[in-house]
């Protein structure tokens, strides 16, 4: 049975339980990280060597970071329909995986801790603002491709939606003053209209 280490409060440890669930995975969970700690031991550092979660343990194959097992579960797990073997197609569902790392997790990261783990006294709200003001202009280039689309790959749920509907969640709850997004707002409402995603990914935030 395939394992999964990480605490569930956990962005990226979301995105891959979620997928186990939609696709109807059995899979074991092991708390850690956070206030469980054992991220830092020796025993967890052989498998992960950053020391960070997800880990996933698949017989012998062991994976550590988040969207590389995305990839991996959808293309073994999913006979095509999350991953498409169609090298073009697959890619431009792959690039808004990029896209979460390296355009909305650095903007999203100071607003989540600033704001949900950090006591109001302490909350640099310049960096905050400043954040959700980059999150606005970044969320637009997504609501432009979501034109016409119920899903970013189109019209079912692909590993595009994976790594950005934790985000999405976060953000809609944590912002209020967020410009209008009709076809982000109906693509989030999508989301929410799978039982996996709502057990998931739609708990309490800390």
């Amino acid at each position: 049975m395939i394992t999964v280490k990480g605490r569930n409060t956990s962005g990226n440890v979301m995105k891959v339980t979620w997928i186990l669930e939609e696709l109807g995975i059995p899979y074991q969970q092991e708390d850690v990280g956070g206030k469980f700690g054992k991220n830092k031991e020796k025993e967890y550092l052989d498998l992960n060597p950053m020391g960070l979660v997800p880990t996933l343990i698949d017989d012998d194959i062991v994976l550590w970071e988040s969207n590389t097992i995305v990839r991996y579960l959808a293309k073994k797990y999913s006979f095509d329909a999350m991953s498409p073997s169609d090298d073009g197609v697959r890619a431009k569902l792959e690039l808004w995986m990029d896209w979460q790392l390296f355009a909305i997790n650095p903007m999203m990261r100071p607003i989540y801790h600033g704001i949900i783990r950090t006591s109001p006294e302490d909350r640099d709200w310049n960096k905050i603002n400043e954040n959700i003001e980059l999150g606005n202009r970044h969320w637009k280039i997504l609501e432009k491709h979501l034109e016409g689309k119920e899903y970013i790959g189109g019209h079912t749920l692909t590993i595009a939606d994976i790594p950005l509907g934790p985000v999405i969640h976060r953000f809609h709850t944590i912002v209020e003053d967020r410009p209008s997004t009709p076809n982000i707002d109906r693509w989030y409402e999508n989301l929410k209209k799978s039982e996996a995603y709502k057990k998931i990914v739609m708990i309490p935030l800390e």
